[in-house]
C-alpha cells in the first residue's frame, strides 16, 4: 500500500513538471514583454540554488557559505568551454556540474570532518581561493572579466533570453525532482539523522561520511548547473560579481525563509524572495536588494525560525485541532 501511494506521488509530481515545463513553453510563444523571461530565469535561478543549498545545509545541517564559489565555477566552466571550443549549451551545462560536482566532493572530503562554525569558515575559504585563481586566469579575462557573445537563438524562442527561461525551467524541475528523491530515500533519512545528532547516527550505523559526501557532489554539483547560464544571460563575466557574496547569503536566506526540512521550502523561499527583489529593482533601486534579503531574513529568524512551511504546520495544526 505504501509502495503504490509512493508511486502515486512520484506520478503526480512527474505530471506537475510536466505540466511546468509546458507552461513556460507556451508563455514563450504568448507573452511579448522580454523583462518577464529576464526576471523570471532569475527567480528560477534562485530555486536551483536554494535547492542546491539545502541538501548539504538543510537535510543535513552542516551550513556552507561557500555557495558563490560553485556557482562561479560553472559560469567560468561555461565560459570556457565556449570560447574554447564554441560548446553547445547542452555540453557547457553538462561540464559545469561535473566539474562542480567534483569540486563539492573534493572540499566535503576536506571539510566536512570539521563541525559547525569550523566547517562554515572552511567553505569560506575555498570560495576565496577559487575566485584568487579566477582572478590569475587570463584565458577568461582575469580580474578584467570576460565578453560572452551568445548564440543567436531558434526561431521558436526568438530570443537568446527566452531560450535560457526555458532552460533554467528544466534545471529547476531537475533540482527540485533530485532534492524530493533524496529527501524519501535512506539517503535523506540518513542524512536527517545526521543533522539530529551525529553522534547518534554513527552509533546507529548510518555512514556518515558517505552520506555527507554524497550531498556535497550532489549540492556543489546543482550550483554549477545554476550558474552556468549566467555569461550568456548577461553576456559577460567578472571574477567580483560572480563570486559575489550576494549568492552565498541568498542560498541561505532562501532555504530558511521557506524552510528548511522539506523540498518544497526553498522553492517557496526562492520565489518570494526573487519575486520581492524583482518588484524592488523595478520600483525602487536595485540596491535595496541586499536591504529586503537582510530583513526578511532577520524577521523569519526571529518570528517563524521554522520558515513559511513550519509557521503554517502550527497555523493549520492548531486550526485543526481546535
Amino acid at each position: 500500500m505504501g509502495a503504490e501511494r509512493n508511486a502515486g506521488g512520484w506520478l503526480n509530481f512527474i505530471a506537475g513538471g510536466a505540466a511546468i515545463l509546458a507552461i513556460a513553453l507556451v508563455l514563450t510563444r504568448t507573452i511579448g514583454n522580454e523583462y518577464f523571461f529576464f526576471a523570471g530565469y532569475v527567480v528560477l535561478q534562485f530555486i536551483v540554488l536554494a535547492t542546491a543549498w539545502n541538501i548539504l545545509g538543510g537535510y543535513a545541517g552542516y551550513v556552507n557559505f561557500g555557495s558563490g564559489a560553485f556557482f562561479a565555477v560553472g559560469a567560468y566552466t561555461a565560459a570556457a568551454l565556449f570560447k574554447a571550443f564554441g560548446a553547445p549549451l547542452l555540453a557547457q551545462l553538462m561540464a559545469a556540474m561535473v566539474v562542480s560536482g567534483f569540486l563539492g566532493f573534493m572540499v566535503g572530503a576536506l571539510t566536512l570532518r570539521l563541525r559547525g562554525i569550523f566547517f562554515s569558515i572552511g567553505t569560506v575559504a575555498v570560495a576565496v581561493i577559487c575566485e584568487t585563481m579566477v582572478v590569475n586566469w587570463s584565458f577568461v579575462g582575469g580580474s578584467r572579466g570576460l565578453t560572452v557573445l551568445h548564440p543567436s537563438a531558434s526561431a521558436f524562442f526568438g530570443s537568446y533570453t527566452r531560450l535560457l527561461f526555458v532552460v533554467m525551467t528544466v534545471l529547476a524541475v531537475l533540482a527540485v525532482t533530485i532534492a524530493r528523491g533524496i529527501e524519501r530515500s535512506w539517503i535523506g533519512r540518513g542524512l536527517q539523522a545526521i543533522r539530529d545528532s551525529e553522534e547518534a547516527a554513527e552509533c546507529s550505523g548510518v555512514p556518515t561520511l558517505k552520506l555527507k559526501l554524497t550531498a556535497a557532489t550532489v549540492s556543489g554539483a546543482l550550483m554549477g548547473l545554476a550558474g552556468a547560464p549566467l555569461p550568456f544571460y548577461i553576456n559577460f563575466i567578472e571574477p567580483a560579481s560572480a563570486f559575489s557574496l550576494n549568492y552565498a547569503v541568498l542560498a541561505l536566506a532562501m532555504p530558511i525563509i521557506g524552510g528548511t526540512a522539506s523540498w518544497v521550502g526553498p522553492v517557496i523561499g526562492a520565489v518570494l524572495l526573487g519575486s520581492v527583489q524583482q518588484v524592488v529593482t523595478v520600483t525602487v533601486s536595485s540596491e535595496l536588494n541586499v536591504l529586503v534579503v537582510g530583513l526578511l531574513l532577520v524577521a523569519f529568524v526571529v518570528a517563524a525560525p521554522d520558515g513559511i512551511l513550519g509557521l503554517a504546520r502550527k497555523l493549520f495544526g492548531g486550526t485543526r485541532r481546535r
